[in-house]
C-alpha cells in the first residue's frame, strides 16, 4: 500500500499542479476587458510580411484580402515571401500591387524567410506585422495594430481566430485555439503577466523585429524563441482581443498529430534551454514574465492534460475504493478533475456550446491518442521543417 500510495501522489502533485496552473488563469481570463484605445491620427508605415512555403492554394485569396485594409494604401505594404511557388502563381502575384520576395533554401524555415525579406526591403517601417500564408484579416486589422502602438507597445499580439469549423478536427482545433486564448492571453494579461504570440496574427516595432530576427536560427519555434528573448529583456506583449486574424484549421487527424508533434518538440526544447536561466532571474531580478513562460512551455496539452485525468483519477478511485484506501486520496483526484472541467468550460467561448461542437467532442480520444503518439516521437522534430499543407476548401 505504502508504494502504491506513493505512486499516486507522485502523478496526483504533477497533474494538479498543471491543472492548478490552467485553473489559475482560466478564472483570471473571466475578468479580461478589452482596453479601448482611441483612434491616433499618427498612422504609421505598416509591413505585412507573409512567409509561404509551396502555399499556391491559399497565396492569391490571402494577398487580395490584406489588400484591402481599413487603412491608407500609400501607409502599408503586403510582403508575399514566395518559397517554392509555382510560375504560374507567381506571375499572378506579380499582376497584384503588393511586394513580392522570392526566396529559396536549402531547409527552408519561416526564420530564415523573413529574415531575407526584412535584408531586401529598403523602405522605412515603423510596424511589422506577420501573417502566416492562410491568414486573412479583418478589414480594421491595421488600423487597430497602429492604434495600439500609440501606447508604447513593443509587441502586441492579435486574436487569431478560426476561419472555418466544418468537420470534428476543425472544431477541436478552433476549441483549442480559444482555450489557449483565455488562458495564456487573457488569462495572463488580468495577472500581469505578457500575452503569449502564437507565430501568426502578431505585431512588432519593425527595427526591434528585424534586430531581433537577426539573431534567430530555429527551425520550428521561431517565435517561442523571440518570446523568451523579449521576456528575459523586459519587454511586455500587449494582447488585442479585438484585432481578428482568422486562421485556418485542420482538416485530418494526421495533420493533427504532426503539428502538435512539432509545437511539442520546440517547447520541450526551449523548456530544457532556458529554465535556469529563468529560475535565476525570477530569484536575481523578480523575472515572473520570463519564468512563467519556461514553466508555460513544460505544461501538458490541454488534450493529454484532460485524458490523464479522467484516466488516472478514474483509475485511482476505483483502486482506493477496492483497496479501502484513505477518503482523502480520490476527494483530491475529485478536487483535481473538477478544477480541470471548470477550466477548460470558463475558456471555451459561448458559441462553441453548440451540437457540432457536442459531436466533435467524440473525436477527442483520437486525438489524445494522436496526442500521445506525437509526445512519443518528438525527439528531433524542432531540427527540421514541418510544414503544415493549407487548402482554399474550407
Amino acid at each position: 500500500m505504502l508504494i502504491f500510495n506513493t505512486i499516486q501522489i507522485i502523478i496526483l502533485i504533477l497533474i494538479g499542479l498543471a491543472t492548478l496552473y490552467i485553473f489559475v488563469f482560466s478564472i483570471a481570463g473571466l475578468f479580461y476587458k478589452q482596453r479601448t484605445y482611441k483612434p491616433s491620427a499618427d498612422l504609421k508605415k505598416i509591413a505585412v510580411l507573409i512567409p509561404g512555403y509551396k502555399e499556391d492554394e491559399v497565396i492569391i485569396e490571402v494577398a487580395n484580402a490584406a489588400l484591402q485594409q481599413n487603412y491608407p494604401s500609400n501607409l502599408y505594404d503586403v510582403v508575399i515571401i514566395a518559397d517554392s511557388f509555382l510560375e504560374e502563381t507567381l506571375n499572378e502575384l506579380k499582376s497584384l500591387p503588393l511586394k513580392l520576395i522570392e526566396v529559396s533554401f536549402e531547409k527552408s524555415t519561416k526564420s530564415k524567410a523573413l529574415n531575407k525579406a526584412m535584408a531586401a526591403l529598403t523602405d522605412k517601417y515603423d510596424i511589422a506585422v506577420i501573417l502566416d500564408a492562410d491568414n486573412l484579416m479583418e478589414t480594421d486589422f491595421l488600423k487597430k495594430i497602429n492604434t495600439s502602438f500609440e501606447q508604447g507597445h513593443i509587441a502586441v499580439q492579435g486574436h487569431r481566430t478560426a476561419k472555418n469549423t466544418n468537420n470534428s478536427w476543425a472544431i477541436l482545433d478552433a476549441v483549442s485555439e480559444e482555450i489557449n486564448n483565455h488562458i495564456f492571453r487573457k488569462g495572463h494579461i488580468v495577472l500581469g503577466l505578457s500575452s503569449a504570440i502564437i507565430g501568426s496574427g502578431m505585431a512588432f516595432k519593425y527595427d526591434f523585429f528585424k534586430s531581433l530576427m537577426s539573431t534567430v536560427k530555429a527551425v520550428g519555434g521561431f517565435d517561442k524563441e523571440i518570446e523568451l528573448k523579449m521576456l528575459k529583456d523586459g519587454h511586455k506583449i500587449a494582447y488585442l482581443n479585438d484585432a481578428m486574424v482568422y486562421d485556418e484549421k485542420i482538416q485530418k487527424a494526421e495533420v493533427f498529430g504532426n503539428q502538435r508533434r512539432r509545437w511539442l518538440s520546440a517547447q520541450l526544447h526551449y523548456f530544457r534551454k532556458d529554465f535556469l536561466s529563468a529560475l535565476k532571474d525570477l530569484i536575481l531580478k523578480g523575472n515572473v514574465d520570463y519564468f512563467d513562460k519556461a514553466i508555460q512551455f513544460i505544461q501538458p496539452p490541454r488534450v493529454l492534460l484532460l485524458g490523464s485525468v479522467i484516466i488516472f483519477g478514474g483509475l485511482f478511485i476505483l483502486s482506493n475504493y477496492l483497496l479501502d484506501n484513505e477518503i482523502y486520496f480520490s476527494i483530491s483526484w475529485l478536487i483535481v478533475a473538477t478544477a480541470c472541467v471548470l477550466s477548460f468550460l470558463f475558456s471555451i467561448p459561448k458559441s462553441f456550446y453548440t451540437m457540432k461542437t457536442l459531436k466533435a467532442v467524440a473525436s477527442l480520444p483520437k486525438g489524445m491518442f494522436t496526442m500521445l503518439l506525437s509526445l512519443l516521437r518528438i525527439k528531433g522534430a524542432n531540427k527540421k521543417f514541418i510544414h503544415t499543407k493549407h487548402s482554399s476548401n474550407t
